[in-house]
C-alpha cells in the first residue's frame, strides 16, 4: 500500500514539474518574441525606418504637424512610446514635423465651398472636415465659419475645416384625407399648400350583371342597351382614392394623383 502511495505521489510530482516547465518555456517563447521600441523622435524618416527594422518593427507616417522645436522633415512624435515592449513586427505610427508655421491661414468665409477649396490648396494647405448647416436666407454651399480662423498663428496641423450652408429642405406636410371630397375643393387645398395636382382618372364602373334566364332556363331575349354618355371629370366629381395615401409625409411641390367616381 505504501509503495502504491509513493508511486502516485511521484507521478503527481512529475506532472507538476512538467507543467511548470511548459509554462516557463511558453513565457520565454513569448518574451523572446518581444522587442523594445526605440526612440524615433528627431530622426529623419530613413533613419527612423532603419532603427525600427533593426528591432524587427515597422514605421508608418500617419500625419504631419507644425513644430517650432523639431526641424522640418524629422519625426515629431511616435506611438508606442520609446521603451515600450511590443511583439516583433509591430507597427510604430509616427507624425512628421513640418517645421514652424510659415503659411498664413486665408480668410475663406463668404466664399463658395469650391472657391474656398481652391484657395486653401493653392497655399499648400489641406481641406479638413466639412460640416453643413441649414441657414435661412443664405445660398447653399457658402462658407460661414472656418477653423483655424484667418491669420491664426501657432496652428498645429496644415488643415482648415469648414462650416458651409446646406440647401434648405422644402416644408413637409402630413397628407390629408381627400376621399369623399369634391375635386375642386381638394385642388384648392393643394394649391394653398404648394403642391400640384397630378393625374385625375375615373374609377372603373362595375360590370353590368347578366339578364335573368327566360322560362324553363331558356336564354333571355337579347336587348339593346341604351347608349350611356361617357363620364366627365368636373370640379364636383367625388374623389374615391388618392396617391399618396392619407397620413403619408409629403413635401411642398409634390404631385398628388386622384381617382374620382364617374
Amino acid at each position: 500500500m505504501k509503495a502504491l502511495f509513493r508511486l502516485i505521489l511521484l507521478a503527481l510530482v512529475l506532472v507538476l514539474v512538467a507543467l511548470v516547465s511548459a509554462l516557463t518555456a511558453m513565457r520565454f517563447a513569448i518574451h523572446g518574441r518581444e522587442v523594445v521600441v526605440p526612440k524615433l523622435v528627431g530622426l529623419s524618416p530613413a533613419e527612423a525606418e532603419r532603427a525600427a527594422l533593426g528591432s524587427g518593427l515597422q514605421v508608418m507616417i500617419e500625419r504631419q504637424y507644425y513644430s517650432p522645436e523639431i526641424a522640418e522633415g524629422r519625426i515629431l512624435s511616435q506611438i508606442p512610446e520609446p521603451g515600450t515592449r511590443v511583439r516583433r513586427g509591430w507597427q510604430v505610427r509616427v507624425a512628421q514635423s513640418l517645421g514652424p508655421q510659415r503659411v498664413a491661414i486665408p480668410d475663406v468665409i463668404g466664399q463658395s465651398e469650391r472657391a474656398a477649396d481652391i484657395n486653401i490648396r493653392r497655399r499648400g494647405l489641406d481641406l479638413g472636415a466639412i460640416s453643413e448647416i441649414g441657414l435661412a436666407g443664405a445660398p447653399p454651399g457658402q462658407v460661414i465659419s472656418q477653423n483655424p480662423p484667418a491669420n491664426a498663428s501657432g496652428v498645429a496641423a496644415p488643415k482648415i475645416s469648414l462650416l458651409v450652408t446646406s440647401a434648405a429642405e422644402p416644408p413637409s406636410y402630413v397628407m390629408p384625407n381627400f376621399v369623399g371630397q369634391s375635386l375642386g375643393s381638394a385642388t384648392r387645398a393643394l394649391q394653398e399648400a404648394g403642391m400640384k395636382l397630378g393625374t385625375v382618372t375615373i374609377a372603373a364602373a362595375p360590370s353590368p350583371s347578366a339578364p335573368p334566364p327566360g322560362p324553363q332556363g331558356t336564354p333571355a331575349p337579347a336587348t339593346t342597351p341604351a347608349p350611356v354618355p361617357a363620364p366627365q371629370i368636373t370640379p364636383v366629381s367625388t374623389i374615391s382614392s388618392q396617391n399618396p395615401a392619407a397620413g403619408q409625409q409629403v413635401f411642398a411641390g409634390a404631385t398628388i394623383n386622384f381617382e374620382v367616381k364617374p
